[in-house]
């Protein structure tokens, strides 16, 4: 049994503030429905997966709460990570009533989303870094390649603070060779694992891909994984899903044994780690 998914989502779509989730667009149709705590609950079953972490999918304090009292109660949801607005005067008392709740375990703003590419560095309201510390809270950080550069500078000012890059930066998978995000996120991932302590989610990686790559996954993403493996090792890297957006390019069991193949390759002490021990350290939770 892997110990623990350390990125998931669940959504009910009435809430009304998924504004990236365009229900008219056919292409979000495998996910344009509710997700709930039950559906995320039957998926940990059949993969055998003990418990979770819950992100944030919209950039707002409702979302947050809501996500809280979803998760009230139920031994399954090991952690939510959620939203608060990091430009707000306020923040500090933001986050100490958020952190009110023990089930919050960090923060994420929706960074691939936000102008400029340097934002964490220049909008964030002075003092929330310390006020993540003080509240004992972590960064999840959604970036692309692009932001690998800012990201670095900002770990290397705050080396106390822990934080997870979401979805390995989602590397351009399926762009051409000559496209400059691949050696953007080349550099900038060893970099960040060479000079900060920052760790590595092994999630979003299947959507990256385009349609028709999808049937040479393996071929595609093992070299991937291999270098995250060299990279950060064994001990940084933390296995998640990215349930339901999974859902896009493929399913829960089909990304599960995909990364259960990869991983046999590798002793089962680093196995454990990767699947469930990485993601209980960082989050602070019981795996």
């Amino acid at each position: 049994m892997w110990a623990l998914d350390a990125h998931c989502h669940i959504w009910a779509l009435e809430r009304g503030d998924y504004g990236w989730l365009d229900r008219s667009n056919p292409a979000f149709g495998p996910i344009a429905q509710d997700f709930g705590v039950q559906d995320l609950t039957t998926r940990l079953d059949q993969a055998q997966i003990a418990r979770a972490i819950v992100v944030q999918a919209a950039p707002t304090q409702a979302e947050t709460r809501w996500l809280l009292e979803q998760a009230r109660g139920n031994a399954r949801i090991a952690g939510i990570v959620g939203w608060a607005d990091l430009t707000q005067p306020d923040i500090g008392a933001t986050l100490r009533a958020l952190a009110a709740d023990p089930v919050l375990r960090g923060i994420r703003p929706m960074l691939q989303d936000i102008s400029p590419d340097d934002w964490l560095l220049t909008a964030p309201y002075g003092g929330w870094v310390q006020a993540m510390q003080d509240n004992d809270l972590r960064f999840d950080a959604l970036v692309l390649p692009q932001h690998l550069d800012t990201l670095l500078r900002f770990c290397t000012r705050h080396p106390d603070l822990p934080v997870v890059i979401d979805h390995a930066a989602k590397p351009a998978l399926s762009a051409r060779r000559d496209d400059p995000r691949h050696g953007l996120w080349r550099d900038g991932m060893m970099r960040l694992a060479r000079d900060t302590g920052a760790c590595c989610k092994l999630s979003g990686l299947l959507t990256e891909l385009a349609p028709a790559d999808l049937p040479q996954a393996r071929d595609i993403l093992f070299p991937v994984m291999d270098d995250l493996l060299d990279w950060f090792g064994p001990a940084r890297l933390i296995w998640g899903s990215d349930w339901p957006v999974l859902r896009l390019a493929g399913s829960y069991a089909g990304w599960h044994a995909l990364c259960a193949q990869w991983l046999a390759q590798l002793p089962k002490w680093e196995c454990a780690q990767i699947t469930g021990q990485n993601a209980a350290r960082f989050y602070g939770v019981q795996p």
